[in-house]
């Protein structure tokens, strides 16, 4: 009979924190050899170039018009390849939107960001029930908002580190050294934000990336709390965004699945919230629980002084499956209850979403010609949709 070795089960009797560590070693390699085959070491990943008809759409033109500016000698000269079609790189597309702006009649139109007067939009992506595709729709909002024309800083609060992932980077083996927002609030010597933000392959969108450093936040608070700490643990992050707010139009904050300091402290720099939910009892019963929690944390932070004022607050249901019936009763129910507090728009479950993700790419990253058309699109359409609704009420907010 074999041993418990030999067939793959712990020994009795093994320590469990030297068996997780040896896995979390064996997986860690694993996932950096994945990495290596996906962009080898002496690679940056990077982004692909958009086809003419994406970029018309990205910009509110007409391709032709494109084309005609292309032909005029106007704004930057697109790759050409076979067939006569012209591809622009991200930084292309925003110079056409540069020099489009110039000669527009609505202040705005090719360029959508601040304006004098108007405040930076910290937008919250939150909840803590994992596979509310919280990650996901902070990583598509971010880089859409990119494309639209925003200047867009992402921050990963989450140790687990998706959002940073999906982004180029592996926490464990590129922030050996710090890098993360902790860096920036800890109590002890923090650093100016602008040291630890990095620039990503998609122009107009820079990144906070995170790794476990982050949970030393939760570690560090009590003890500060008890000391007496003059600046509130609630604060500091947006002390830390107040040095770079002039740079950039949005932020999107990526929350860790569970309501601790580092995710209140979020929550009292946002200016928004935006709460995914997947349309299932269980989920929707785990929500009802964060509401409570949540409600009562803030309560004691606006208590002490925290500002709890919000432009807006929407739910986001993601991963929805119009034709499950239990689902449709579970959106109904949300509808009835929250009204127009839920988006009218959803993130519909798609595979082309998901067989993105194993390649650390979003949607819109990857080449549509890898999916089937109406897969591709069907789920675009549906992220595009939320998107733009989310734009929608940046732009309410901005009194426009």
């Amino acid at each position: 009979m074999a041993d418990d070795a030999s067939a793959g089960r712990t020994p009795r009797g093994e320590r469990i924190d030297l068996l997780v560590g040896r896995h979390a070693t064996q997986l860690s390699a694993q996932l950096q050899q994945h990495r290596e085959r996906l962009f080898p070491p002496s690679s940056q990943k990077t982004l692909r170039k958009f086809t003419s008809g994406e970029v018309a759409d990205l910009l509110g033109i007409k391709d032709a018009y494109l084309r005609k500016l292309h032909l005029d000698g106007r704004g930057p000269d697109p790759e050409v390849r076979a067939g006569g079609r012209r591809y622009y790189s991200a930084s292309e597309i925003r110079a056409l939107r540069e020099m489009l702006e110039e000669g527009a009649k609505t202040p705005g139109t090719y360029l959508p960001g601040r304006r004098a007067g108007d405040h930076c939009q910290v937008i919250c992506v939150i909840n803590f029930k994992g596979g509310s595709a919280k990650t996901t729709t902070s990583a598509h909002l971010a880089q859409k908002m990119a494309l639209d024309g925003y200047r867009v800083l992402a921050i990963d609060l989450d140790p687990q580190a998706s959002l940073s992932t999906l982004h180029g980077f592996q926490p464990e083996l590129d922030l050996m050294d710090g890098g993360t927002l902790y860096d920036a609030i800890r109590y002890d010597d923090p650093v100016p934000i602008r040291e630890i933000i990095r620039p990503t392959y998609f122009d107009g969108l820079h990144i906070v990336p995170g790794n476990l450093d982050l949970m030393d936040f939760e570690h560090d608070t009590p003890r500060m709390l008890i000391a007496g700490e003059e600046e509130p643990f609630f604060t500091r992050i947006g002390s830390a965004l107040a040095q770079v707010e002039s740079d950039y139009d949005v932020v999107v904050i990526d929350c860790p699945p569970q309501l601790g300091f580092i995710s209140m402290a979020a929550l009292s720099a946002a200016t928004a919230v935006l709460v995914t939910i997947h349309p299932q009892m269980l989920d929707v019963m785990s929500m009802c629980q964060f509401l409570r929690m949540t409600s009562d944390l803030l309560r004691i932070v606006a208590e002490s002084g925290g500002d709890m004022t919000y432009d807006w607050m929407r739910y986001l249901v993601t991963r929805y499956e119009p034709g499950d019936g239990p689902q449709n009763q579970m959106v109904g129910f949300m509808r009835s209850m929250f009204g127009e507090h839920v988006l009218n728009n959803t993130v519909l479950k798609s595979t082309a979403i998901s067989d993105a993700g194993i390649t650390k790419q979003t949607l819109y990253e990857v080449e549509r010609t890898q999916f089937t058309r109406s897969t591709y699109e069907r789920a675009r359409e549906s992220l595009d949709a939320v998107n733009a609704e989310i734009e929608q009420l940046v732009q309410a907010a901005w009194g426009r």
